[in-house]
């Protein structure tokens, strides 16, 4: 998880700790697991740690939730409880395997883990995708929506914890942070061509918005459940097909096309910060048939994740405020993107909406 989340890494005690994870005491609670024979890191994440772990009975992958916003039991268990659900209706998804007592998360040393099945396949990103995959996508994140809505209660245990601020970003203050960041970038030693890069497109943005200020949407009016992080990196494939969608981490309520373009802005993005635009126009056309959604509903939040790019900078604040260069390869695509798409603007919106 994630390329390109809009927040900060963990911190403080949710941290990624140092060593293995505690094996043997989780496979107590999962005596159906077997005995443990490897345990193997299978990404370093952003914000997570999983495991390739194989046993006498099996491979199976082992999370261990750190990210501090959703790393409490309650949270882990609402995820579960959806994955479930949404395994019930026949999407791909890998729900977490239950223990000896039904329960599907264990906390051990103050940390939660839970256990799933080990799926087999791979990665695919937007360069990756013929027409005909890109239209499969669509279909599938709309499918999750509207499964969402059927096995998510407004309120009650299932309900979102608290209500999402959908305001967006005020440029006022993203002026401020530009500055502070051209400062940052300006002092940082050993001066490298990144710093170089980062200085030009901070200069640069700060033209674009200030061109673009009156541009500012207004706050989101429709939310609906969303998965909240889907991208290449959380979604399996086996050959063609999507074998399993995961990491549900973000599971929430929040602006549903908003994430359909925001997916479509991670996947088909290409390494010069373009957009792959027939194959955005083939999944936005087979999403909007998926969930009913109408051309203007992909049009006004295809206009609010623009102005989200535009003012988002978390790549440089993990580089320059946090001293965490993990995100670092993201930035020059990620940073194009948004110059890009505000020149191309009236395209990128006609491939979402028309």
């Amino acid at each position: 998880m994630t390329p390109g989340p809009v927040g900060a890494p963990p911190a403080g005690r949710h941290a990624r700790p140092a060593g293995a994870p505690p094996v043997r005491a989780l496979l107590r609670r999962h005596r159906h697991a077997g005995e443990p024979l490897a345990c193997v890191p299978v990404t370093e994440g952003l914000l997570n740690r999983g495991f390739r772990l194989t046993t006498t009975r099996g491979t199976y992958f082992l999370k261990q939730h750190l990210d501090a916003p959703t790393a409490d039991r309650a949270t882990i268990v609402r995820q579960h409880r959806a994955t479930q659900r949404l395994h019930a209706l026949g999407l791909p998804v890998a729900p977490p395997l239950a223990d000896a007592e039904g329960r599907t998360v264990a906390v051990v040393d103050g940390h939660c883990y839970a256990l799933h099945p080990w799926i087999d396949g791979r990665h695919r990103d937007g360069a990756q995708l013929t027409a005909g995959c890109s239209r499969r996508l669509g279909t599938l994140l709309g499918q999750v929506h509207t499964a969402l809505d059927r096995v998510m209660e407004p309120s009650g245990p299932d309900g979102p914890p608290h209500s999402d601020d959908r305001a967006s970003a005020d440029p006022q203050d993203t002026f401020r942070a530009i500055d502070e960041l051209i400062r940052l970038a300006r002092a940082h030693r050993p001066r490298d061509s990144f710093d170089a890069l980062a200085e030009h497109r901070l200069r640069e943005r700060r033209r674009l918005l200030a061109q673009h200020a009156h541009h500012r949407p207004p706050p989101a009016a429709a939310a609906g459940w969303v998965h909240g992080d889907f991208h290449p990196l959380n979604l399996l494939y086996q050959g063609a097909e999507p074998a399993a969608i995961v990491d549900w981490d973000r599971l929430g309520v929040r602006p549903r096309a908003e994430e359909a373009v925001r997916a479509a802005a991670i996947f088909f993005v290409r390494p010069e910060g373009e957009l792959a635009l027939e194959k955005v126009r083939a999944y936005a056309r087979a999403y909007r048939r998926a969930t009913g959604a109408c051309g203007g509903e992909l049009a006004a939040a295809a206009h609010r994740v623009w102005w989200e790019r535009l003012n988002d900078f978390w790549t440089l604040r993990w580089r320059y405020q946090l001293h965490d260069r993990r995100a670092d390869p993201q930035f020059p695509a990620v940073s194009a993107l948004a110059v890009w798409w505000t020149r191309e603007y009236e395209a990128v919106r006609d491939a979402f909406a028309g």
